[in-house]
């Protein structure tokens, strides 16, 4: 039997934390949160995260950074970005920063659990 795939979910919001977490917990993966970049780099290099969705703006970094350095810390890893401002950035932005994935904000539960799904 092989372990579920560990998701980490990073926002600096504590309601958007738990928004996420609330519509992903019946998926069957593992689950871990993260304030911002910071405490998101910890986890990267503590667990073998499967996929990584990040909120852009935060206070002590940006999505397309954390997601940058998530694929070096981690090669091969799913990113995730959620945005309220998906229009402000640039294909070759997402693509330096190995996007998989962007989802504007407010998300749909359908579009994210399947995007989600179909990057695992």
């Amino acid at each position: 039997m092989t372990a579920p795939p560990v998701v980490l979910l990073v926002d600096d919001e504590p309601h958007i934390l738990s928004s996420l977490s609330r519509s992903l917990r019946r998926e069957g993966w593992t689950l871990r949160t993260a304030d911002g970049p910071t405490a998101a780099l910890e986890i990267l290099r503590s667990e073998a995260v499967m996929l990584i969705v990040s909120d852009q703006k935060m206070p002590d970094g940006n999505g397309l950074d954390l997601l940058a350095a998530a694929g070096a810390c981690r090669p091969g890893i799913r990113r995730v970005l959620l945005t309220g401002w998906p229009e402000m950035l640039t294909a070759g932005e997402l693509d330096a920063a190995g996007i998989d994935a962007v989802l504007p904000k407010p998300w749909e539960d359908t579009v994210l659990k399947e995007t989600l799904r179909s990057l695992l």
